[in-house]
This record gives C-alpha cells, structure tokens and sequence, in this order.
C-alpha cells in the first residue's frame, strides 16, 4: 500500500471528506463517491499513479493483460474514488516510451478499454481511509485474521496426517496391508495438488469468503463418510474428496494474509503463516496416537477432524471479504445502480474472460512454468523435498520408536512436539531477520536474492536433523538422541520454507500467483508420494542408512539456496522467460 502525503491536487468541484477506519469494517458504511468529483493528472501522480508499477502478487490473474491500464487499482486510495480513464490514459502516456512490454501503445490500450462499452469510463478505486479497505483495519484485528487463517492450514494440514496415529488400526478393521493404510494418508495429499485448480481462480470470481465457506462446509460433511464407511474403497474415495476441499485453506490462507497487510508489513505475518503447513501435519499423530490408545476406534479420528474442521469453518466464515478486486467490483455494482451509469467498473470488470481464457491462466500456466522455468523448478524441488521428509518423518518414528522403544501410537505421537519447539526457535528469529531485510531496503532497492537470508540460516539443519536421527537410532541410546532431530528439523523447514516463498513471489512478480499454484502442485506431490516407501526404506537399509540416506540428499540440497544466494541474478537473468 502506498504511503500518502496531501498534495496539490485540482478537482472540478469540492473534495470529499475521508472516512474514519473501523474496527469492524462489516458494520461500516463506506463513503460514497460523488460522480461529479474527478481526479486529475496531478493527483494521481501525487498518489503514485505512473507509467509502470510492479505489480503485488495478489493482483487478479483472470481478466487482465500482462501489463494492466490501471495496475494501481486495488491498492491506491483516491479523494473521490473515481479515476476518470481519460485522465489515467494521461498520466500513462507521459513516459519517454508509451508501449509495454509487448509492443502495445497507450494509444491501443485505449481502445481495448472503450470495447464493450459507452461513455467515459471512471474506475472505481477506494478512498482515503476508506473502511472497506483491509489495510485499513485495526492492527489487532488483522492480527486476528491472520491467526485465524493460519489456524484453517493447521487444520487442513492436521485433516492429512492423523490416520498416522492408528494405520494398524486401518489394517485390522479394512482387513489391508500397510501400503494401502498409507494410502489414506497420500490420497488426502493428492487432494491438495488437485483442488488449488478450482478455488484459486473462483475467489477471484467470487471472492474469498463464499469459497471458504462453500469448500469447508464440505470438508467438514466428508468427514462424516470418512468416519461410516464400511470399506477401504469408500474411505479412499472420500479422503480425496476431502483434500480436494480442504485444499481451499492452502491456497487462499496466504492470499488472505496479504489481502490485509501492505507490502511493508507483510513479512512477520507470512512467516507465522509460513509455519502454519508444517506444523499442522505433526498434530495429527499426537492427538489420533493418544485416541488410538485410549479407544481403540478409528471413527473418533474423523469425528475429531469433523469438530474442528467446522469450528474453524465457522471462524473464517465470520471474517468479511478481504479480496480488493471483488469488494470494489460489488461496489461499483452498487454505484451503477445507484447512479444509472453504467459506465462506473472496475478493470476486471472491463474485460470479461471466457472460459478457455480461464483454464489457461489457472491450469495450462502453472505446468507451462514447470515445464520451462529451471529457476522455478530448482526452488520446487527443494520445498518438495522439505515437505515430503516430513511426511517422512510420520512413517520413520513408528518403525524407529516402535522397533527400538517399544513405544504405542500415543508415546509415539510425543515424539513429534520436538519438530514443534524446533518451528518455535523458527519464528522467534524471524523478527531479526525481517530487521535485516527492512534495512537493506532502507539502504538500495531489494533483490529476490535479499529473501534468501533465512534459508542461508535453515538449509543445513535439515541434513543435521537426519544424520542425527540415524546416529542416534540405537537401542542403548535414551530416546531423546533420535526425537531431538526434530528440533534441528523443525528450525530448518520453517525457515527454508519462508525464505523460498518469498522468493518466488518476488522472482515471478506477474505471475506469482501461478507460480505458487506450481510449487503446491509440486509439493502436494512429493508429500503425498514419500510416505509410500519410507517405511519399506527402513525396513531394508536399516534405521541408521535410511535416514542417513535422506542426510546426503538434503546436504546436496542445500547448495541451491546458496547458489542462488550467490548467482540468483545472472540466472534469473539468463534462465528466467516469464
């Protein structure tokens, strides 16, 4: 968000008094535009309004050119909060060159706007306080949506892992072997790889909030068959579904956190949310182990997830809309209604995508890029491997704690709260990294490269972490050796995990959006296809060699974040075609 100072600015009548921000922006009445109130030239370059912008991340992917007329649209505050088109194509063609990136003049991009429509075209923008903007609700309360959209991938992430606290349970009851037990554990994942697909592209339609509730809502049912379903096939089927679902919280909880903060403030909160996906998965076993043990009922595992699923759905289901491009397209519908002039719209409005148009940008993009962004690739990789060692770790610690220990499911399910301290230590350095960054920031114009302080920091406890785990995997060794690698896990993941999601937002600023829809396909895919070996894994190399095999991977992972660190630019240059 931009920070705004008074300047000069020449209306063609009076200007209208700002608003005061409230602290509950449901309840507010927004200010309502006069039509006869314009900006100029002047102001909005006052504003910030110029011949280009970089884009945020979370600009709309559907329904806009490469290089947008108005990019400034969703986060700018106006006086009046209407942009007159003729005085933005002004400001847009006072640059040494008017064309894009692809050739096109101001002069076209004029007549692409007044396609489809009659009259001057005004944009509706929001104004200054205005209390439908998030960025200008309470810190607090921000603070709160932010908790409570880490809590949904919590959730999420819990809802995949916790038939890991009772797989023996599965075996018995569906009459099945091992492998397929971990089955209901990948298909969930498979889910998440799947359901970003659709939800990503119908909260730009629809906006954040009715996705949540309509997706949740039928996570929340699906549990249901899950907990009755009298064989494997019926609980296979519906652990898909429930990933499929559920996958809204991984792909618009972090959207949702930057829907509220500006760019600035946006780093502590997407760290906390950062955390959020990595933690939510070592619950599971907790809670179910201990259910296991006490009961003995595969059912309670579900009924659990079904309680909290819906406590959750009902939380976020109460935050209002926080999706810029749609709380301004409603008002603009309620401005034409008001005025009779149709002419009011936002840019999403001006140019309405087909369905091919569509499917392009959600689903034929992120596997483009897969297929020919190396930078991306590279970077993908190293978060797959991350997220599938700790699926891998929910499969090593009952074959280790179980062989060794003699440990039950719920004794077992103790051992992950290391990875849990470990994430801790994660987030208690993260301040002075972000210190770091708002310096450099401070000093010259920041790098993608700049975001990769913290893997620097993270990358190596994650090879530290397994070559401890296979060390320490002996019977006359007290437990504390192997369950302490998952303090040097639960550090490193964090930070590596933080480090590169920023990275990759500001390495592909235009097309962060399909970028991150590639590295979820990614990692859903690895988290999901690890589990089924892990345990065959230990069972023939032994609890020293496979963990130690996991070690040397890891340790020749980490070279990329430092080769980046170090080349980032000159590859990005050279590699990079988006």
């Amino acid at each position: 968000m931009y920070k705004y100072q008074a300047v000069p600015t020449l209306y063609t009548t009076i200007i209208m008094s700002s608003s005061i921000p409230n602290e509950n922006p449901e309840k507010a009445e927004p200010p309502h535009p006069q039509h006869t109130m314009v900006e100029t030239e002047e102001s909005l370059r006052g504003l910030g309004v110029s011949e280009s912008h970089r884009l945020d991340y979370n600009y709309p992917t559907i329904g806009h050119n490469s290089d947008p007329v108005f990019p400034e649209e969703y986060t700018i505050e106006t006086n009046t909060g209407l942009v007159p088109q003729k005085t933005l194509e002004q400001v847009k063609s006072h640059g040494s060159t008017s064309t894009t990136q692809h050739g096109t003049s101001a002069d076209e991009h004029s007549t692409d706007l007044e396609k489809g429509g009659n009259g001057p075209t005004e944009f509706v923008t929001f104004t200054i306080n205005d209390p439908e903007h998030p960025h200008n609700w309470s810190r607090v309360y921000r603070w709160y949506i932010t908790m409570v959209a880490s809590a949904l991938v919590v959730c999420v992430a819990f809802g995949s892992s916790i038939v890991t606290g009772g797989l023996g349970l599965i075996e018995d009851q569906y009459n099945v072997s091992l492998e397929v037990a971990i089955l209901t554990c990948s298909i969930m994942v498979c889910g998440f790889a799947v359901g970003p697909l659709l939800w990503s592209p119908l909260s730009e339609i629809i906006g954040r909030r009715p996705v949540y509730i309509i997706s949740l809502f039928l996570y929340t049912v699906f549990n249901i068959p899950c907990a009755l379903s009298p064989n494997i096939g019926g609980l296979l089927v519906c652990r898909f579904l429930c990933g499929v679902f559920s996958s809204s919280g991984l792909s618009l909880a972090g959207g949702t956190i930057a829907d509220i903060w500006s760019i600035e403030e946006r780093g502590m909160a997407i760290a906390y949310f950062a955390a959020a996906p990595y933690c939510g998965p070592v619950l599971g076993p907790i809670v179910t182990g201990w259910i296991n043990v006490g009961s003995g009922r595969l059912d309670l595992f579900f009924w659990v997830n079904l309680a909290f699923s819906g406590a959750i759905m009902v939380l976020i289901g109460l935050v209002p809309e926080t999706y810029a491009p749609v709380i301004l397209k409603r008002r603009a519908a309620r401005l034409r209604k008001e005025s009779g002039n149709p002419n009011i719209i936002t840019e999403m409005e001006k140019t309405k995508p087909s369905f091919r148009e569509i499917a392009r940008t959600s689903l034929i993009r992120p596997i483009t890029m897969i297929m020919t962004e190396p930078v991306l690739d590279l970077m993908c990789m190293y978060i797959v491997l991350i997220y599938s060692m700790l699926y891998a770790f929910f499969f090593a610690y009952p074959v280790i704690f179980g062989d060794l220990y003699g440990y039950n499911d719920g004794q077992i399910g103790l051992m992950f709260i290391p990875i849990l301290i470990g994430a801790a230590f994660a987030l208690a350095v993260t301040p002075a990294i972000e210190n770091r960054f708002r310096q450099t920031c401070a000093i010259r114009s920041p790098t993608p490269e700049d975001r990769l302080l913290a893997a620097l920091i993270g990358a190596p406890f994650i090879p530290i972490a397994f070559f401890l785990l296979g060390a320490t995997s002996f019977k006359h060794i007290i437990w504390v050796g192997p369950a302490s690698s998952g303090i040097a896990f639960g550090f490193g993941m964090v930070l590596c995990y933080y480090a590169v999601n920023n990275y990759i937002i500001d390495s592909y600023q235009k097309y962060a959006a399909s970028a991150l829809a590639a590295k979820v396909f990614l990692r859903s895919g690895g988290g999901a296809a690890f589990p089924l070996f892990t345990t065959q894994m230990y069972d023939r190399l032994g609890l020293q060699w496979a963990s130690w095999l996991l070690a040397f991977i890891g340790l020749a992972m980490v070279l990329i974040p430092y080769v980046f660190w170090m080349f980032g630019a000159k590859l990005r240059a050279k590699l990079t075609r988006e």
